[in-house]
C-alpha cells in the first residue's frame, strides 16, 4: 500500500498485483481490525468479497472484532460465523478495490455494497480501546 501511495504522489500509480492485494486485505482484516475491545453497537458482520474469488468476514460484537476467511462458492460452511446470511453488510470488488476501501483510499460508492451500508460508517468511526 505504501508503494502505491508513493507512486500516486509522483503521478505514476501502477496496479497492485492480485496476490499482493489479496494478502493485503487478509492482513488488514486479521491484524489491524482485530481487537478484544467491545463493539459498542448491535453485533454484526461485514463480508468482503473479491472478484478473484476470496472472501472474508469481519465479525464484531461484545467480544471485539475478529476475521475469518469464508469458504469459496460451493464449499460448505464450517462454523456459524461463515453462514452467508449472517452478514449485516457486504462489499464486493476486486482485491485492489477492497484494499483501497479498507485503507480509506476510495469511497464505498465506488464498490458494490449489499445490506446496511451505514454499518461501514460505524466501523470507520469506531476507536477500540486496544
Amino acid at each position: 500500500m505504501h508503494t502505491y501511495d508513493a507512486q500516486l504522489t509522483v503521478g505514476v500509480p501502477r496496479p497492485l498485483p492480485v496476490e499482493v492485494a489479496l494478502d493485503g486485505v487478509e492482513e488488514l482484516l486479521s491484524t489491524c481490525c482485530a481487537t478484544p475491545s467491545a463493539w459498542p453497537h448491535k453485533p454484526t458482520a461485514f463480508d468482503f468479497h473479491t472478484a478473484e474469488g476470496r472472501s472474508w468476514r469481519l465479525m464484531v460484537d461484545g467480544a471485539g472484532a475478529r476475521s475469518a476467511r469464508l469458504p469459496a462458492p460451493g464449499e460448505t460452511p464450517t462454523s456459524a460465523g461463515e453462514s452467508p446470511e449472517a452478514a449485516g453488510t457486504c462489499v464486493r470488488g476486486t482485491a485492489a478495490e477492497l484494499l483501497f476501501f479498507l485503507y480509506d483510499r476510495t469511497r464505498a460508492d465506488s464498490l458494490r455494497i449489499g445490506g446496511d451500508a451505514d454499518l461501514f460508517d460505524l466501523l470507520r468511526a469506531w476507536e477500540p480501546d486496544e
